[in-house]
């Protein structure tokens, strides 16, 4: 059959559609990115905050209209939203024929073929139809089917599933289980196989990278698996995302400044700086240790870009808790800074206290902290004018497609700023390539630069 296939969300669950595609390759179907074709259409949602819950409910409603009105006779709804509101969708939304929770993706073969309530063997385990949180437990590994959906020269390498913290704004231990690390033999057999088929950026990613290996005992297990994919031929870039201030170790900053390969990109979500807010967020640290290390790996990487995200709005959250927010953003001085309005999500610990901030103060806040982070990247970038610097390159601009894209190692796809190369053929840097280059300017966040010359051409497989 043809299997049309919608995914929506974090990289992490893009990583579990790729896999839902891949065993349903591996199955004989065929994937069409044509809606109108598909036999069965896929929607693989998101459910961290309402627009996201929003976004995949409108992604089911546009796949339902096509099974009622097109060829398709079946739907099939996987991932978070399903697993949190599994009897509400299928009670809501007839059209949906299966639906399968996070824990529950090897079973997507059987639900495109019908046959959902059948328990499937995957690996050793037996699945039952309907998932529980304890039976959160399902993690894939170097030999799972998968297809790439990203572009070729770059992959996300999922290291672990689940998280084992309790921040009162968060439902993804509800949803993903507890945190679980693939062994380092399965991932860098997965990382050579990558590399093999012409990936030059590996991402690791999970719900915490640095607490890769504790919950199997391993000490120093995150900075082991640098070095051993470091080692790889053919890796040009290696990435992580998701990093946690109170489990990145000594250990871990030694292996990323060793290792040449691995980016000099720390992406350290720490959600506020007031130490009365991060304790009803149930976050560790505060001000004061966050500085600390960022002044420890800023001493160890002089030339890390430095990655962050916070909530403004949260319940509580006085202007004085903003203000402090807004003094340790003007004093660390972030290459790149994410700012959301919080979401009251039920499910979480922090439902149960009063969404007591106004969206409009909410909406300011954030609008402030973006105001002063944009004067931040507008003289920084100025200061880079002129300067070399190794450019991935990614492909023709959506906005300009006589305009090629790329990304300095201090840019992560699809979430930073980008890189825009002018005074070229773009015909002679396809995607994968990488260059040296030279900035030549700036637009906003974003960098122009012209190549320099080529340091190397993505073998096409």
């Amino acid at each position: 059959m043809k299997i049309g296939f919608v995914s929506l969300g974090c990289p992490k669950n893009l990583v579990d559609g790729e896999v839902m595609l891949g065993l349903a390759e591996d199955a004989g179907h065929e994937i069409t990115p044509d809606a109108a074709s598909a036999d069965v259409l896929v929607v693989n949602t998101c459910a961290f905050i309402d627009r996201a819950k929003q976004e995949s409910v409108d992604a089911i409603l546009d796949m339902a209209r096509h099974k009622r009105d097109g060829r398709c006779t079946r739907l099939v709804v996987t991932g978070c939203l399903a697993e949190r509101y599994r009897d509400e969708l299928r009670q809501e939304i007839p059209e949906i024929d299966a639906v399968l929770g996070t824990g529950e993706v090897p079973r997507i073969v059987a639900a495109i073929n019908g046959q959902e309530a059948q328990p499937l063997t995957f690996f050793g385990t037996s699945l039952k139809a309907r998932a529980t949180h304890s039976a959160l437990s399902y993690i894939y590994d170097a030999e799972t089917p998968r297809r790439l959906t990203t572009p070729r020269h770059f992959a996300y390498v999922k290291v672990a599933e689940g998280c084992d913290y309790t921040c009162s704004f968060c439902i993804i231990p509800t949803l993903r289980g507890s945190y679980r690390s693939r062994p380092a033999e399965s991932i860098v057999r997965e990382a050579r196989a990558l590399v093999e088929r012409g990936v030059k950026e590996l991402i690791l990613i999970s719900q915490d990278t640095t607490f890769y290996g504790v919950d199997r005992k391993e000490r120093g297990a995150l900075a082991a698996l640098l070095r051993e994919l470091n080692a790889l031929d053919g890796v040009e870039w290696i990435r992580l995302l998701y990093l946690y201030p109170t489990t990145i170790t000594p250990e871990t900053v030694e292996a990323m400044a060793d290792c040449e390969k691995v980016c000099r990109y720390v992406d350290l979500p720490l959600q506020h700086a007031s130490t009365s807010v991060l304790r009803r967020m149930r976050r560790p640290g505060d001000r004061a240790v966050y500085s600390r290390l960022l002044e420890r790996i800023r001493d160890r990487m002089p030339d890390v870009t430095l990655r962050t995200t916070f909530i403004v709005g949260f319940p509580g959250e006085t202007r004085q808790d903003f203000d402090e927010l807004w003094g340790f953003v003007k004093e660390t001085g972030f290459d790149h800074l994410g700012v959301f309005t919080y979401s009251h999500e039920e499910g979480t610990r922090a439902y149960s206290v009063p969404d007591d901030v106004p969206a409009q103060v909410k909406r300011q806040r954030r609008d402030e902290l973006m105001r002063l982070q944009r004067s931040i990247v507008e003289t920084r970038h100025q200061a880079r004018i002129g300067t070399r610097a190794r450019v991935l390159v990614d492909g023709p601009s959506a906005d300009h497609p006589l305009v090629l894209q790329g990304r300095t190692a201090g840019q992560a796809p699809e979430i930073d700023p980008v890189v825009y190369l002018t005074e070229c053929d773009p015909s002679a840097y396809p995607p994968g390539t990488l260059i040296e280059a030279e900035i030549t300017g700036a637009s906003g966040y974003d960098l122009a630069a012209r190549p320099l010359f080529q340091l190397y051409a993505r073998a096409i497989v």
